[in-house]
């Protein structure tokens, strides 16, 4: 049996992540076809269709309204993530949106439900949970390797950048729990489950910023189980996870963003002995896409990674209501202006 024709995929906005580690990620996956990239920016677009072998398109809504486009990759300011996913699934469109796709319980939910009747993949785009480190690291759980796991600790964090970084603009939807935050709270659920409720809150504002720059999140479950989640965009880079059992401890140094060529290290330390396991190197962003695809056939998939976008944002929405900060801006819709990428 020939193998099924790969999925037109459209773009839109042009950004850096786009740019450098998910489309070059596409154009290795069998199971897509890179057919236009969209963008408000002149010259933009341009550009990078001519990076990367597809069409420029002037604007957003046009590239949705192509029937050679059957799947959409939205790589936007994180407040114009929610707008646009709901205009492509109303378009007939599958979507795979990055993270985060929005803070809010019930705006996500109305996705899921949009994708639910059209029979629509609904992905957010989270690559480090297909590097298979991660599923190691739950094997060496599951065997007992530290015994009853108990909690879960994890930070990420990046530097300060420019000021006029998207970033750092609070109605573009920016701030540490959205930039870095969301990781470390997506992971906790992967190693502690899905029933993690946050449970304390604490974000703050450097200096000159409207948005928030650093903050600390602990989740806890029904067993009293807890992660403690430490994120920002104020400091010495460093992203890790370590989950604490009875017996002993397993530490990812590099867990969220390994580059295709690193081989990971993860350390087992129990009371008589430390052990470093170096894994194979693995693309993160080439087995999301192809995850991607797949989930737009598998009804299977697509119910799964629905659920998933609506209780990170169930968790989100909760960070900053016990956290006091301030609530987010009114969102943008498809029509605003004020977003150019």
């Amino acid at each position: 049996m020939a193998d099924p024709e790969p999925l037109g995929l459209g773009v839109l906005g042009a950004a850096d992540i786009a740019w450098r580690r998910t489309v070059p990620a596409v154009l290795r996956c069998p199971a897509l076809r890179l057919v236009a990239v969209a963008g408000r920016t002149p010259g933009k677009a341009l550009k990078f269709a001519d990076r990367f072998g597809c069409e420029a398109v002037p604007d957003y809504r046009p590239l949705l309204e192509r029937e050679d486009v059957h799947a959409v990759y939205i790589a936007l300011p994180n407040a114009l993530h929610a707008p646009w996913a709901d205009a492509a699934l109303r378009a007939g469109k599958h979507v795979l949106v990055e993270k985060s796709l929005t803070a809010s319980a019930a705006e996500a939910a109305g996705l899921a439900r949009t994708a639910r009747e059209r029979g629509l993949a609904f992905v957010e785009n989270f690559t480090f949970l297909h590097h298979p480190q991660h599923e190691r690291v739950r094997e060496l759980i599951d065997g007992g390797a530290i015994g009853t796991p108990l909690s879960f600790s994890t930070s990420f964090g990046i530097p300060r950048g420019d000021a006029g970084l998207i970033r750092y603009s609070r109605e573009l939807g920016g701030g540490s729990l959205r930039e870095t935050g969301c990781y470390p709270v997506r992971a906790a659920q992967l190693f502690l489950g899905p029933d993690l409720r946050a449970v304390g809150a604490r974000l703050r504002s450097g200096p000159g910023a409207d948005v928030d720059t650093a903050g600390s999140v602990l989740l806890a479950d029904g067993a009293g189980r807890t992660a403690q989640c430490d994120f920002g965009m104020e400091h010495a880079y460093r992203n890790t996870y370590a989950v604490w059992g009875s017996e002993g401890r397993i530490e990812v140094d590099w867990a969220f963003t390994p580059p295709p060529e690193t081989r990971p290290l993860v350390r087992l330390q129990l009371a008589d002995r430390r052990e470093e396991r170096v894994l194979p190197a693995a693309d993160q962003f080439l087995a999301a896409v192809t995850a991607f695809a797949g989930a737009c056939t598998d009804p299977v998939a697509r119910e799964s990674a629905a659920a998933d976008a609506v209780r990170q944002a169930a968790l989100l929405e909760s960070v900053l209501q016990l956290s006091g900060f301030p609530a987010e801006p009114a969102r943008l819709g498809t029509g605003d202006a004020r977003a150019r990428t």
